[in-house]
């Protein structure tokens, strides 16, 4: 049999390679990279998913990997470029994607407490008691881009014809719902506005004094956070995840852990759809329009 051993030789090489290469992208596979909006401090977080990492791990059968982010620009911009698989975004981050993304971002799943979220305003101030005392005054949204925290705040604010960045003396952007109470409290604003799940946890883990931070004004209820995948993801797997949110119950303690957790009562499936009146309160707000994301470049 005649050989050649310059061809074996580059045959051998091609097959290493091709080897290495479906290696590489079995152990890809193997990995799913997960990150969240960073709405709250990063050791929170972190605290916070441990659990449901653990559990999604055991119901998928491969690592479930937490990378937390500076901002929450660096979870849409993640998502898109496929460094990351999955995100706990807000309404709006969700929103966002989906516009940076051309709609190929899919929301599988939400809180059955994020079919009708909400936002809280804060205050010390005895002489603010609706939105209309805040004229004159000084003010904290959380993120630019959070739904809670600054969108629907904001939104609502135009509603009962305020004006935050011509009607208040001065506009804040903390960057977290928690950081958002410490500047009412600690007397750098004169009021504030953030998600009321995490208001209700600092409240009830006695990190805020409610005899000298108050709510006076709570909005009517909107559609919020979800975790979304990217529309690429193999459909076998994007139902698994679905399925496994799904089936978490508070009767079994695995599933009572991550819930309190996530402070949800349960999981249930959305849709992009949901989010039509976020999109449109971003465009209102001059936020999201034509095909800018209110994101920073």
């Amino acid at each position: 049999m005649l050989r050649l051993p310059g061809l074996t030789k580059s045959f051998s090489l091609v097959a290493c390679t091709f080897a290495l290469l479906v290696s590489g992208s079995a152990y890809a596979q193997q990995v799913l990279r997960v990150s969240a909006i960073p709405d709250e401090a990063p050791t929170e977080l972190q605290r916070k998913f441990k659990p449901l990492g653990d559990y999604l791990g055991q119901k998928l059968g491969m690592k479930v990997e937490f990378t937390p982010v500076t901002d929450y620009a660096a979870s849409v911009e993640g998502l898109i470029n496929n460094k990351l698989d999955m995100v706990w975004f807000g309404g709006f981050t969700f929103v966002q994607a989906k516009a940076r993304s051309g709609n190929k971002v899919i929301p599988l799943v939400q809180r059955e407490e994020d079919e009708k979220f909400r936002s809280v305003f804060i205050t010390t101030d005895k002489a603010i008691n609706k939105l209309e005392d805040l004229k004159g005054k000084t003010f904290s949204f959380g993120s630019e881009s959070s739904t809670s925290g600054h969108l629907m705040p904001r939104s609502f604010l135009l509603s009962a014809r305020i004006n935050p960045d011509t009607d208040m003396k001065r506009v804040a952007f903390s960057g977290a719902h928690d950081a958002t109470v410490a500047a009412v409290s600690g007397g750098k604003v004169d009021a504030g506005a953030l998600n009321i799940s995490v208001w209700e946890k600092l409240v009830s883990q006695g990190k805020v004094d409610t005899n000298a931070v108050r709510v006076f004004y709570t909005t009517p209820g909107y559609y919020d956070y979800n975790w979304t995948v990217r529309a690429d993801m193999n459909p076998v797997l994007r139902k698994k995840i679905a399925d496994a949110f799904l089936a978490l119950n508070r009767n079994d303690p695995q599933g009572k852990e991550i819930l309190e957790l996530q402070r949800a009562t349960r999981f249930i499936p959305t849709r992009a759809e949901n989010y039509a009146a976020i999109e449109a309160a971003a465009k209102s707000a001059g936020l999201l329009t034509g095909s800018q994301t209110g994101l920073p470049k």
